[in-house]
């Protein structure tokens, strides 16, 4: 039967009807006279609950195991005023009848507790209730108040250390989810416990009003409508009144307890007991100090001596069995154990002793520590949050966590950069100091260590700290040392993006597309394309620097011209004159024109039929005149851009890919544009141009 009952009572609570099924309960129990034995049994319970929650705090390894604690301490406080309520009901109504007319429970704590003398217990009920209100309750209460203050101002710094791991890769996307519950649930916690604390502050004080009302009441009504005299009537209603306020004031000091317990706990995964002894019992000359003072007192002649005496010998006991305990622990790391066939130096070679390789890695010098320790002060790992935020934002797809490690080999001062761990920069920065890069405009010069920028190989000087404002008024600029190191890998991640879009990174996109538009991936992979051939184009886009934010047009495009070639760079020009609008924007904005350089007529027909027969290639040309053109290119680009103006190349399709790989590295800021590229809206402005003359001149 009490299976079944159980049963009964979780699917009760399982289908939500627990709590409105409590409140009517209560307004019952404040509403409806109950019979003694009802008082019994649910005085009784109230007793129960409240031991079962104390030892719940006790026992709970952190304070969040119990986060369900405010709303029962609400509960818990509320049954006991029903209690009172009823009770007080029945011994106003029944108390002339004698003691026993309220229920065994309470008659048992006004006779056998307080000894029948309502004086003693008069007294024994204003001790526990100073202890109740003035000690536990008020401390718990400015303990919830701070507690709940600090943890809502270390919040944020909880969750950027949060993404701190989250961006050196010490911690996975699911730990970091993980790690920002609980620090909400943290805040909400101590948020609740500010409040409830205030429960049984209100509490205590209500325990004292019903008390001075129930003996002021019962005295007029034993001696107005019962005719008892004064000294039975005082008596019989004091004895009551006290037995009801010691049987609620019991369970309110166990919760009170149990509040206080939970709100002075660290957040350490250990419990009351075992953190208890583990830091008071932990030095040997605490209770060999304590039982030498206790052992000298106890040899004092008119003394209690055996207690005295008795407890100095446990100390020294204790003390002896802590240095016992310290010096086996202490010798149990000498004692080298015997080789076995799982030991570590035996164990077979797996999988998970090949390291995998980083996607993105810094190596830091031991000097630059430091810019990554928070608590330091360092403030690389937010620069590098930001750079990931911003490029993903840029180029379309999500850029992989920057791994951080300390490398010896380096320099103090050096950081190496990697993709896929293949190094691809090294550099070195002065932490304390700040970095003055001339823009190419500067009005004077600075003292200090001279340098290039890593990033851009300006001309720099490393400056002290209090020069920035002055080195800010000579035009230039200043940033500090983990600003230098986040806008190296910046560049050095825009320059291989390419290399960090992958299956995954691709099918990802496809994933997020196929939210909006499912029949539209469906339709190109795998019905028209294979993944590899999409992922080919995504990141030739990305090696000429095309973002690929917008996936809906180049996979609109990848579905109309995948049925008739599958060649990636067919493929990727046909994308890129899809994206014509978008590129041309990034280049001039809204500007209605495009200034732009053309090659001579001549010459791109001469480089056209040359590409024609080495079938795109460039081994055909005539030695010199590749380098020529590149150098003749170079200049254009530079004169265009000393005027503040882009430098576009404007030229056919079939040449556009060649030229871009033949300037790319000698002028990167040069953009290469087919003349299907450009929009119809957008003008085109002829600002140079590179011919057979010019280059023959050379």
């Amino acid at each position: 039967m009490s299976t079944i009952a159980l049963n009964n009572f979780r699917n009760v609570v399982s289908r939500g009807l627990g709590t409105p099924l409590m409140v009517v309960a209560l307004l019952a129990m404040m509403v409806i006279p109950l019979p003694p034995l009802a008082l019994d049994m649910l005085f009784t319970f109230n007793i129960v609950l409240s031991l079962v929650v104390l030892l719940v705090t006790v026992y709970a390894l952190r304070p969040l195991d119990f986060a369900s604690f405010p709303t029962i301490l609400l509960i818990a406080t509320l049954f006991r005023l029903a209690l009172n309520v009823a009770s007080t009901r029945v011994v106003l109504l029944e108390g002339h009848q004698g003691t026993g007319a309220a229920g065994k429970v309470i008659e048992s704590f006004g006779e056998f507790v307080v000894g029948g003398n309502y004086a003693v217990g008069l007294v024994v009920f204003a001790i526990l209730v100073i202890i109740n209100f003035v000690v536990v309750t008020k401390g718990a209460g400015r303990v919830s108040e701070v507690s709940a203050r600090f943890t809502l101002d270390a919040m944020p710094g909880k969750q950027m250390a949060i993404d701190a791991d989250l961006n050196a890769g010490l911690i996975t996307q699911e730990q970091a989810r993980t790690r920002r519950e609980e620090v909400a649930q943290e805040s909400d916690f101590y948020g609740s416990m500010d409040g409830a604390s205030k429960f049984v502050r209100g509490d205590a004080m209500a325990g004292i009003l019903i008390l001075f009302i129930n003996i002021v009441g019962g005295l007029a009504i034993g001696l107005m409508q019962h005719n008892m005299a004064f000294a039975d009537a005082m008596r019989v209603y004091t004895l009551l009144t006290i037995g009801d306020g010691l049987v609620a004031q019991i369970p309110s000091l166990l919760l009170s307890t149990g509040t206080a317990i939970l709100v002075t706990r660290v957040s350490a995964s250990q419990d009351m007991s075992g953190a208890v002894v583990g830091q008071m019992l932990s030095n040997p000359k605490v209770l060999i100090v304590s039982g030498a003072i206790v052992g000298v007192l106890g040899l004092v002649p008119g003394m209690p001596n055996l207690p005295f005496l008795l407890f100095a010998a446990l100390c020294g006991f204790g003390a002896w069995r802590i240095v016992r305990r310290q010096r086996s622990e202490a010798a149990a790391p000498a004692a080298k154990p015997e080789p076995s066939i799982e030991s570590p130096e035996n164990k077979e070679l797996g999988w998970e002793d090949v390291p995998p390789v980083d996607v993105i890695g810094l190596e830091v010098g031991y000097g630059l520590i430091p810019l990554v320790d928070r608590k330091q002060g360092g403030q690389l790992l937010t620069r590098i949050k930001g750079v990931r935020k911003k490029l993903s934002q840029d180029l379309g797809f999500l850029i992989q966590p920057v791994h951080i490690r300390d490398n010896l080999d380096l320099a103090p001062n050096a950081y190496r950069l990697s993709i896929h761990g293949v190094p691809l920069a090294e550099a070195e920065v002065m932490p304390g100091r700040e970095l003055a890069i001339n823009p190419g405009s500067v009005q004077g010069t600075l003292q200090g260590v001279t340098t290039r920028d890593p990033a851009f190989g300006l001309e720099a000087v490393w400056i002290d700290a209090a020069q920035r404002d002055y080195a800010q008024t000579l035009g230039y600029t200043v940033v500090d040392a983990s600003t230098v190191v986040a806008t190296h890998l910046s560049q050095i991640i825009q320059n291989n993006a390419h290399q960090l879009l992958g299956h995954e990174e691709a099918q990802k996109l496809l994933d997020l597309l196929a939210q909006a538009q499912p029949k539209l991936v469906e339709e190109v992979v795998p019905n028209t394309l294979p993944l590899s051939v999409v992922v080919k184009v995504l990141q030739n886009l990305l090696e000429e620097r095309i973002p690929i934010r917008d996936m809906r047009t180049i996979v609109e495009t990848l579905a109309e011209q995948g049925g008739r070639s599958r060649e990636p760079a067919a493929l990727t020009l046909s994308v890129r004159e899809a994206l014509g609008r978008m590129i041309v924007q990034s280049i001039v904005g809204m500007a209605p024109e495009l200034p732009v350089i053309t090659l001579d007529p001549q010459l791109e027909q001469l480089l056209l039929d040359t590409m024609q027969g080495t079938s795109g290639a460039a081994g055909g040309f005539e030695p010199g005149l590749a380098d020529r053109l590149q150098r003749s290119l170079v200049e254009s680009a530079q004169r265009q851009e000393m005027s503040g103006q882009p430098a576009v190349l404007l030229t056919s399709p079939q040449l556009r890919s060649w030229l871009y790989r033949l300037t790319r590295h000698a002028v990167p800021s040069l953009h290469v544009l087919s003349y299907n590229e450009v929009p119809d809206d957008k003008q085109v402005r002829i600002v140079g141009s590179v011919g057979q003359a010019q280059l023959s001149g050379r």
